[in-house]
């Protein structure tokens, strides 16, 4: 069950942000992290400009 959930919340993009987050500790040192609400922002503004292949 919790490999499931796990999957699930992945699919949804739950662990996103966190993966973000550690990719700019390291690639990035000293770069501050957005907010999960700009992250997520900045994320759907550009999926608006570039849709790419989406269903919708």
């Amino acid at each position: 069950m919790r490999g499931l959930w796990w999957w699930i919340t992945s699919v949804m993009g739950d662990h996103d942000y966190d993966r973000y987050v550690a990719h700019l500790a390291r690639h990035h040192p000293g770069q501050e992290p957005p907010t999960v609400r700009q992250y997520w922002k900045d994320r759907h503004a550009e999926a608006d400009r570039n849709p790419g292949a989406r269903c919708c």
